[in-house]
């Protein structure tokens, strides 16, 4: 859906003076705080947030209790200034390929279409299975997916591009696919980690955020609880990091049973990477 000229002029009258980086949001340190309270993290279920590789565009979905919907709702940066519009409804848990151009929704994707976006296909006959269930499937910048799987024990899945063609998707070994829980992953554009949200009777109380590194042979290494900060006994889930590499994004439950948006300095995952990775 194009952004249009009237939306621009209805954003402008709706959102005020949102300028600069991270929709003009007081940077955090290394305490998570709540993304742009009122604008993104509002009184709606706000849910898995990620930014387009240029940083002009911040995409999350968001649940309207009212009526029951949820929606893709994208923050656009224009002269400046960032303004809402809705790019359609949600299906399930979208996010961007470091290309920039391409949606991957589950086993679906959209591409770039002019100031807008395709319609929505099947990503590939390999990932259109009835016995799979993909929530959210992230890319790699060689070509690298992972994907979830609600439907065979909420496992993670890996597949590969090898000599330019796409290998069928395996489940990921223990070291990740461990406990009663796994799902939405985010894959770090080079590939060098893993991030993912669990359920494990190690863990501060619903599901919380874990990471993988990835050693220089190529083997995932043990999963690694991003800790007390980012944790708490709330539902934390659908993380990415900023395409700069900066921040980490993610939603955690709240007291009434919705969602908002946090953020905090993405040094709580460097802190976390072994010196093989």
């Amino acid at each position: 859906m194009a952004f249009t000229m009237t939306d621009f002029a209805a954003a402008m009258e709706r959102d005020g003076p949102m300028v600069g980086p991270y929709l003009g949001q007081k940077q955090p340190g290394s305490e998570p705080k709540v993304f742009a309270p009122g604008s993104v993290s509002a009184k709606q279920r706000d849910t898995n947030p990620f930014f387009s590789p240029d940083m002009s565009e911040f995409y999350f979905t968001r649940k309207d209790p009212d009526v029951n919907k949820w929606s893709l709702i994208v923050f656009k940066q224009i002269d400046g200034h960032w303004h809402e519009s809705t790019v359609g409804p949600r299906i399930w848990r979208p996010l961007l390929a470091p290309d920039g151009k391409t949606m991957h929704m589950g086993k679906y994707v959209m591409t770039r279409a002019g100031a807008g976006w395709s319609q929505h296909r099947v990503l590939d006959p390999m990932f259109d299975r009835e016995d799979w269930g993909i929530m959210r499937l992230t890319a790699a910048a060689d070509g690298t997916y992972v994907l979830d799987d609600y439907k065979s024990g909420d496992v993670l899945r890996i597949s590969s591009l090898v000599n330019g063609k796409r290998t069928k998707p395996e489940r990921l070994g223990p070291q990740i696919n461990t406990g009663k829980y796994n799902a939405h992953p985010f894959i770090a554009p080079d590939g060098s980690y893993l991030i993912w949200d669990g359920v494990r009777e190690t863990g501060y109380g619903n599901s919380d955020l874990y990471i993988s590194f990835r050693d220089k042979q190529g083997r995932w290494g043990k999963a690694i609880n991003l800790g007390d900060k980012v944790n708490t006994s709330a539902r934390e889930a659908s993380a990415s990091v900023t395409p700069d590499g900066k921040f980490l994004f993610f939603n955690r439950a709240t007291k009434d049973n919705d969602s908002d948006i946090f953020w905090v300095d993405a040094k709580v995952i460097e802190d976390l990477r072994p010196s093989n990775s």
